[in-house]
């Protein structure tokens, strides 16, 4: 290995290299210091705990942002399921999904936004509980830009999911945290073994109690729940796992376009809440 003076961390595999390796010695990836690998954006994506951090932050910050910016219209209801609820306009204002916005409003791109989106704190506490749990076994079975995918693109999937079915009005990363849940019931399954089988009973454990969960509550999205959770088992399907395949540079730009894709939309959900607030 060469020398590590002017070192960097191996966007594939983490582990401390020199800039100018023509491939890492670790895990093989060419060209490792290279812009196009080496950027903030990378350097965010291949860091798993960053990477999960970031989301539960961004979910958090949208959170309050939709209970700040039209107090009038929070909820402080006794019922804890309600307590500290964003407003229904509120809430479509930031990027709701379902097909008022997207039939009424054109808002196809809250096909995203919906699921940083929260309808009370004990929605986004379980949420991303929930969420921080299964994205680290996602990470360390997939990959971390796999799991990044999986999340948003399965969201995605499973608030089109809905839209189709004919739901209004939802919002929730339960979508893409059911996406995570499919990828690694996909896994279990495929990999078999005791570890699998370890791993299929208790994640199917985990998709039987949500789905029962949406037959005893009210208000409950079944089917992003059901369409994120097909669409992570499809993902994971197509784009393997590491025990099968290790992470290509089309993982890692898929994980980029989820990036970019994912800040764009945010950004915008912000400006045009903002814009319609000041403009009234």
């Amino acid at each position: 290995m060469r020398s590590t003076q002017n070192g960097i961390l191996c966007p594939g595999c983490r582990k401390l290299i020199s800039a100018d390796e023509p491939r890492c010695p670790h895990c093989g990836i060419t060209r490792p210091g290279s812009l196009l690998k080496n950027n903030p954006l990378s350097r965010w994506l291949a860091d798993p705990y960053q990477l999960i951090r970031s989301i539960i932050y961004v979910n958090a910050g949208m959170f309050l942002l939709s209970l700040l910016l039209r107090p009038e219209s929070t909820r402080l209801s006794m019922n804890p399921l309600l307590f500290l609820s964003p407003g229904t306009h509120s809430l479509l204002l930031f990027g709701a999904s379902g097909t008022l916005p997207i039939d009424q409003l054109g808002r196809w791109w809250s096909l995203l936004s919906a699921n940083y989106l929260h309808g009370g704190i004990l929605h986004i506490v379980f949420n991303m509980l929930a969420f921080r749990q299964i994205a680290a076994f996602t990470v360390r079975e997939y990959g971390v830009h796999r799991m990044f995918v999986l999340f948003t693109i399965g969201g995605i999937a499973g608030f089109l999911v809905s839209y189709l079915a004919g739901v209004s009005l939802t919002i929730g990363s339960s979508a893409a945290v059911c996406s995570l849940i499919g990828a690694a019931l996909y896994y279990g399954k495929s990999r078999g073994g005791i570890y699998g089988q370890a791993v299929y009973k208790q994640i199917g454990g985990w998709a039987v109690a949500i789905f029962l969960f949406g037959l005893l509550v009210p208000g409950i999205n079944n089917w992003g729940h059901g369409g994120g959770m097909a669409a992570g088992a499809l993902l994971a399907f197509l784009m393997g796992y590491r025990e099968k395949k290790p992470e290509t540079a089309f993982h890692r730009l898929a994980a980029w376009g989820c990036g970019i894709a994912t800040v764009l939309v945010l950004l915008y959900a912000v400006a045009a809440a903002f814009s319609s607030l000041f403009s009234r």
